[in-house]
């Protein structure tokens, strides 16, 4: 599968993440509607990397001196997931008529 990844030692490293574009971190307002099914599958890929991405800073952290410019692409990276993330979870709460 296109833009997923698989390891048994950990997250991949920072360039991984930098180097890659991933489809679920492209705009998705023009794809059709998902079924409940399908945004689950979704979310657990993308909280996936989400976490990744946060063991992948986190050791990038760790061993001064660093590259502050990919620092901040992982950060913003992580934060555009973190939006999707949102955005998915919104699509399973039921709307309330108030």
């Amino acid at each position: 599968m296109m833009g997923r990844h698989i390891h048994s030692s950990g997250p991949p490293e920072p360039d991984y993440f930098l180097r890659t574009v991933r489809p679920e971190m492209t705009d998705t307002t023009s794809d059709p509607p998902l079924d409940a099914g399908a945004i689950k599958a979704k979310l657990e890929t993308l909280r996936s990397e989400h976490r990744d991405l946060d063991e992948v800073i986190d050791r990038l952290i760790e061993k001064p001196p660093f590259d502050q410019l990919q620092l901040q692409r992982l950060k913003k990276r992580k934060l555009g997931l973190k939006d999707q993330i949102i955005k998915l979870e919104s699509q399973l709460i039921p709307d309330i008529i108030a």
